[in-house]
């Protein structure tokens, strides 16, 4: 298990470097652990809790970690919030919607 301040000593590119790496052992440990060749489970959570810490180290500094870069000269699109979504899902459903009756009253 590595602390922190070690991760903190290094730079972005070591630690990009470093957090390909654990991730490319947690799926090799996903695997032997699929085909039953896996011995030592605790590392499963060692590496886990390495790239969070790696991962957290580069959000301090502000950098991408594993997000690839975009294309020159493409914008980023803006994203919708969940709830303008629906609100404009509801708004479409009710525009197609008959409408309903104005009392409900006891049927006579």
């Amino acid at each position: 298990m590595t602390k922190v301040a070690e991760f903190r000593d290094h730079s972005v590119d070591q630690l990009s470097d470093q957090l390909a790496k654990l991730k490319k052992e947690q799926f090799n440990l996903r695997f032997q652990r699929a085909s039953g060749q896996l011995e030592n489970t605790a590392r499963f959570r060692v590496v886990r809790h390495d790239i969070a810490r790696i991962l957290t180290v580069l959000g301090e500094r502000g950098a991408k970690a594993s997000a690839p870069a975009q294309p020159a000269g493409e914008a980023a699109k803006p994203r919708a919030k969940k709830a303008e979504k629906k609100s404009a899902a509801r708004a479409d459903s009710d525009a197609e919607k008959p409408k309903k009756r104005a009392s409900r009253g006891k049927k006579q």
